[in-house]
C-alpha cells in the first residue's frame, strides 16, 4: 500500500546483509536504520506518513555506501505487514533481518480509554510485529535470519494511564520469547531490546518528561548499538530481553 521512493542501487562484490526497519524514518528507528546501514548492511525502512523524513533517511543511509528503500505502510491495517516485507525482500533482493521498531504511543487514562485507541496501540505496537515477524519467517527460510523487536524496559510496571501502551509492549516480551523456541530450528534469532527513557513522546509535557528522566535520559545511539548487535551476533543467542536503561531499578 502507498508509495515506494525508487532506491539507488549500488554495486557490490560481496553481497551484503539486507535488513527491513519498521518506522525507520523517524527518531529512535531512523537511528537504528542509520546503524545497521553504517555497518554494512543494505536496508528497508518501512514508514507511514513521514515522507520527507523518509526520503532524508534513504538519502544518508545511500551516502554510507548501501542501497536503501523507503517502503509506505500502515501496520494498523490486516495484511500491511506481509505485504511491507515482502515488498522489501523484492526491493533488495532477500531479507536476512527484521527489525519491528514502529510503535506509537498514546495517554490512555483507564476511564476514558474508547475502543479505538486500544485498537490502534494494539493494532500497532503487537500485532503489526507478530504478521512482520511471521512473513520474514517465510522469506527467510533455510539460510535462517535475525528479528529484533524494541520493546520497553518499563512494560512490566504499573503505567495507570498508559495501560493499552504497556499491554502491547509486555505483550513485544512475550512475543519475542514464543518465536525464540518457534524459530529456533530454522537458525532464526529472535531477541528484544528494551529502552528505557530516550525520547520525550510528541505531546508528552516537557516538565513531566524531566521528572521522570531526572535530566538522565538514555541515547537513541545507545539503543540502535544493541539493536544492531542483535542483528549481528551469532544465532545461538536468542529469545533475550535487553534493557537499556541506563541501570534504572525496576
Amino acid at each position: 500500500m502507498g508509495s515506494r521512493i525508487t532506491p539507488r542501487a549500488r554495486r557490490s562484490r560481496k553481497p551484503r546483509p539486507r535488513a527491513l526497519v519498521t518506522g525507520g524514518a523517524v527518531r529512535l528507528g531512523r537511528a537504528i536504520a542509520l546503524a545497521l546501514g553504517r555497518s554494512g548492511m543494505d536496508v528497508a525502512i518501512g514508514y507511514h506518513r513521514s515522507a520527507r523524513e523518509a526520503r532524508r533517511t534513504v538519502r544518508d543511509l545511500e551516502r554510507a555506501g548501501v542501497q536503501a528503500v523507503a517502503l509506505a505502510a500502515d501496520l494498523r491495517d490486516p495484511g500491511a505487514a506481509g505485504n511491507l516485507v515482502r515488498r522489501a525482500a523484492r526491493a533488495l533482493g532477500g531479507l536476512d533481518v527484521l527489525v519491528n521498531s514502529a510503535a506509537c504511543f498514546e495517554r490512555t487514562p483507564f476511564a476514558r480509554t474508547t475502543p479505538a485507541q486500544y485498537d490502534r496501540l494494539l493494532d500497532l505496537n503487537l500485532r503489526g510485529a507478530f504478521f512482520c515477524a511471521q512473513a520474514a519467517a517465510r522469506l527467510m527460510g533455510r539460510r535462517g535470519g535475525r528479528i529484533v523487536n524494541v520493546g520497553d524496559a518499563g512494560a512490566d510496571g504499573a503505567w495507570p494511564s498508559y495501560i493499552p501502551y504497556a499491554l502491547s509492549k509486555a505483550g513485544v516480551a512475550a512475543l519475542t520469547r514464543g518465536l525464540a523456541s518457534a524459530l529456533r530450528r530454522r537458525r532464526i534469532a529472535v531477541n528484544c531490546v528494551a529502552p528505557g527513557a530516550v525520547l520525550r513522546p510528541r505531546g508528552f509535557p516537557p516538565a513531566r518528561w524531566r521528572r521522570i528522566t531526572r535530566g538522565r535520559a538514555g541515547s537513541v545511539e545507545d539503543v540502535a548499538a544493541a539493536v544492531r548487535f542483535f542483528a549481528t551476533c551469532p544465532r545461538d543467542i536468542t529469545g533475550q530481553i535487553l534493557n537499556v536503561n541506563g541501570g534504572e531499578a525496576r
